[in-house]
Formats: structure tokens, sequence, C-alpha cells
């Protein structure tokens, strides 16, 4: 199984929403075989707690204007990891420092990387 046409898409619109609010880093990984409640993660970095609170606000813009709206968000307060669940995707936004140290990415090696088509996307980011 791989992930649905509809996770594809909306993991690209958070991709480049996070691009225009310049990410340092944005990677997709397909873990639709490997979990049954969403289908991709979507994880990018930022060098500031505001910069990272910037990109989760223009995220959930854009997929809103795509029908997608999040189920559940965690971490917004302290503003080094927010985590968005719009249930076809999870987004993990984080500052730099918490992406080198969680290393997210490592985690979940035994997943296809997904190509997102938007700078600062990093293919297979690992």
């Amino acid at each position: 199984m791989t992930a649905t046409d509809r996770a594809l898409d909306l993991s690209r619109a958070a991709a480049a929403a996070a691009a225009d609010k310049l990410a340092t880093t944005i990677v997709g990984i397909d873990v639709s075989e490997h979990l049954a409640l969403t289908d991709v993660f979507v994880i990018v970095s930022a060098e500031s707690e505001r910069q990272v609170g910037a990109i989760v606000d223009e995220i959930e813009d854009v997929l809103r204007d795509l029908k997608s709206k999040p189920l559940r968000r965690e971490g917004q307060r302290e503003g080094r990891w927010v985590l968005i669940d719009f249930g076809d995707i999870v987004v993990h936004v984080q500052h730099d420092e918490e992406r080198a140290f969680y290393e997210l990415e490592r985690l979940w090696k035994d997943c296809p990387a997904l190509d997102l088509g938007a700078v600062g996307t990093e293919q297979g980011g690992r």
C-alpha cells in the first residue's frame, strides 16, 4: 500500500507552503505501510521559533484552502516542535536543533522517501 493521491497532494501543498516561509529543510516520508493512522510524514525545519510559527500558520492556511483542517496540533506554545495532524498527513515543524537531535528521518529510514517538489526538499532527507 502506498500513500493516497490526496495525501500526496496535501504533502506537496504543505511543502510548498513551508518553502514559501523559507524552511531550512523539507522531507517527505511515506509511512502508509507502517502506520494505519496516516499516510505521509512531512518533516520541516526552521532556524527560529518565530519562523516555526510562521511556517505552521502558512501550512494551516494553505491546507485549509484545500478543505483539510487540522485534527490535532501539539507543541504550539513552545515553538520548537509543532506537530499538526491533518489525518491523511502529519506535519512536523521543528527548530533546526530539534531536527538534528531527534532525527525523525532516521527513525523512519525503512519507509520510502517522497520528492515533494519544493525548494528545500531533501530527497530522502537521510
